[in-house]
């Protein structure tokens, strides 16, 4: 029976490549239901040939000798794989992004050549194709011939122009930005269109030595090349974060992710460690899981944000998928509505991977009738306006908006029995038009909405004054502030930051400093701060006060503290103590740590603090030095 099967799987497998590499824009099947067949292959013969065909010399005549092999990638579903991987490691995570991989060759500063994966031994000649993508450089200020390896994709915000250009020379349309870069880059003719293509960077292969990957992703950035999100990661908690931040993304990004690519830090590690025939042993992939499920489009809906976007929502026949029961699913925005033609009674396919929300992915069958987009806005009545991607409403006094603004605000802050249709009744009433307004409520005017008696007036503002006593993060986040305003307000408070006055005063500069901050979110930090500015002032002359996480002193303020081996208390107790007294958790050693605390002379870290002159003290050391009990 086994052998019958690898017999199937390999035609099955095979018939994909084949038609992949054959740069058809139709999918013969899913991702999900591809990596199935070839983990089933892997299982009954690990070392069956089919395994390692990953390119397309073997269906082109035209192959060009990588210098250095590009290999796969180890990949794990298993998220504890990855912190097993970690170890006492530095690693970096890197968004692995859902395109067609491209080997880019630099002599003296000038691109040269452009190829794709291929086998890993070999790949294809691309480059007057590639030479049409906008944010690939054509030349960089590196002054030693190089190779930058990377993905070439199609954002969601792209695809829909493609699309059109594509129809107005009577091509076939493109089903999904998932499968239409190998179809470009794969054509005779039209290679211009490569230019609604884009690529990211995420690898310098060159003779100088960078000693940590961290580095090798600036050298790229500063010579001009985009990067995928990724982070420096030296604990537990950078791999959750990396794992929440894809699984956001997966939802709302604006190009295509399947999951994330760890790869350690200490590139002399990357030598040690070496690669097998299939994969480097010094990175591994976590990809999620998904199930694909067709059902039937009911209806779609058109729901308004706190900002004007009008957003496409199928309501569905429900269907069973990753053990969650699924009615409705976001079509994210007109484009996709106008470009798969949606439509009630259109049968759809969804996927839904891990724990992510259900995802639209293709029509599998369409249904009889007209695409039908809304055309004035349900809550003013405006007259929509369309750009390239959304629907919206240009009336910035528009209930709806309002409404939405108020709710995000109301459920942030935690107020009750102030339902999205309370909230709307309150709005049409003319009760609350902007959030100071809540503060300013009384009883008697909640007495004039329908159904409200003085018991439930009464319970409306208890409540809504309840809230005004709130943490500064939480009430950050309930303004909507870019930039992560919860995590990011705590980090800005521990690096000294402890009054609204100060955090007011805080410059870019200053949080690009601070481990937890990137250019943009320093950038989309401040300027919330700016822009909130007048309404802050306004909700704090109405009551509300600030709450500051409790501080029980400044033993370690300013200090960034290294914790490593087996202690007498959970790490966390510890963490939180040099949280509480002002100072940062490391989660590795560098020239910035002012102590390790450890008890294990075997460790890594404790050779590196060793190596880096760096104080090293004992659990019982630190106790007694900073006079704690725990």
């Amino acid at each position: 029976m086994s052998k019958v099967r690898i017999k199937e799987l390999e035609e099955l497998i095979l018939k994909c490549k084949k038609h992949y590499y054959s740069h058809e824009l139709e999918k013969i099947m899913e991702d999900e239901e591809y990596d199935a067949l070839e983990d089933e292959l892997k299982r009954l013969d690990p070392k069956n040939k089919v395994l390692s065909i990953v390119g397309s010399n073997f269906f082109s005549s035209e192959p060009i000798k990588h210098d250095t092999k590009m290999l796969s990638l180890e990949k794990t579903y298993v998220k504890e794989d990855i912190t097993k991987f970690m170890g006492e490691e530095e690693i970096v995570s890197i968004f692995k992004v859902d395109g067609s991989s491209c080997s880019l060759v630099y002599e003296d500063g000038i691109l040269s050549l452009a190829k794709t994966r291929g086998d890993g031994i070999f790949g294809e000649n691309i480059t007057k194709s590639v030479y049409h993508i906008p944010s690939v450089p054509k030349n960089i200020n590196y002054d030693k011939n190089c190779e930058v390896r990377g993905e070439i994709y199609c954002s969601k915000s792209n695809f829909h122009k493609l699309v059109k250009e594509m129809e107005k020379r009577g091509l076939d349309k493109p089903t999904s930005e998932r499968n239409i870069v190998a179809g470009i880059l794969g054509r005779k003719e039209h290679k211009d269109l490569a230019s609604y293509l884009s690529f990211f960077g995420f690898k310098l292969i060159s003779p100088e030595d960078f000693g940590k990957e961290i580095k090798a992703l600036e050298i790229l950035k500063k010579n001009g090349f985009e990067l995928p999100k990724h982070h420096l990661i030296k604990d537990q908690k950078g791999i959750d974060n990396s794992m929440k931040e894809m699984e956001d993304f997966m939802e709302n990004g604006d190009y295509l992710i399947d999951g994330i690519v760890y790869v350690y830090n200490r590139i002399d590690l990357h030598h040690e460690l070496g690669e097998t025939g299939h994969h480097p042993k010094y990175s591994k992939a976590f990809k999620v899981q998904g199930e694909v499920k067709e059902t039937e489009i009911k209806e779609i809906d058109w729901q308004i944000s706190k900002f004007g976007i009008y957003t496409p929502v199928a309501h569905l026949e429900p269907v069973n998928l990753g053990g969650a029961m699924i009615s409705k699913v976001t079509l994210h925005n007109l484009s996709t509505v106008k470009e798969f033609e949606l439509k009630a009674g259109d049968r759809i396919k969804l996927i839904r991977s891990g724990e992510v929300i259900p995802k639209f992915i293709s029509v599998a069958q369409r249904a009889e009738g007209e695409v039908e987009i809304l055309k004035d806005c349900k809550f003013c009545d405006t007259k929509l306006k369309e750009d390239d991607v959304r629907l919206f409403c240009p009336n910035e006094d528009c209930s709806g908006r309002h409404s939405k603004y108020l709710l995000n605000f109301v459920k942030k802050m935690g107020i009750e029995d102030l339902s999205e249709k309370r909230v709307q009744l309150m709005i049409d009433e003319g009760l609350v038009s902007t959030i100071p307004d809540l503060y300013k409520l009384t009883e008697e005017a909640l007495l004039t909405l329908p159904k409200v008696k003085e018991k439930m007036a009464s319970k409306i503002i208890k409540n809504i004054s309840s809230s005004k006593e709130i943490e500064i993060g939480k009430f950050f986040d309930a303004l909507s502030f870019e930039g992560g305003a919860k995590n990011k307000t705590k980090l800005v408070i521990q690096d000294g930051k402890d009054s609204l006055e100060k955090i007011r005063k805080v410059k870019v500069e200053e949080l690009i400093k601070l481990d937890g901050f990137q250019e943009k979110s320093a950038n989309d930090y401040v300027n919330s701060l700016n822009s909130n500015s007048s309404l802050i002032d306004e909700l704090l002359s109405l009551g509300i006060t600030l709450v500051f996480p409790k501080r029980s002193g400044d033993k370690f303020q300013g200090m960034s503290i290294c914790i490593t081996g087996t202690l007498s208390v959970k790490r966390s107790v510890i963490e939180a103590l040099i949280k509480e007294n002002g100072g940062r958790p490391a989660g590795s050693v560098s020239s910035k740590t002012s102590f390790l605390i450890c008890n294990d002379t075997t460790s890594s870290k404790y050779k590196k603090a060793v190596e880096k002159n760096i104080p090293i003290l004992t659990e019982d050391e630190f106790k007694s030095t900073y006079g704690l009990d725990y």
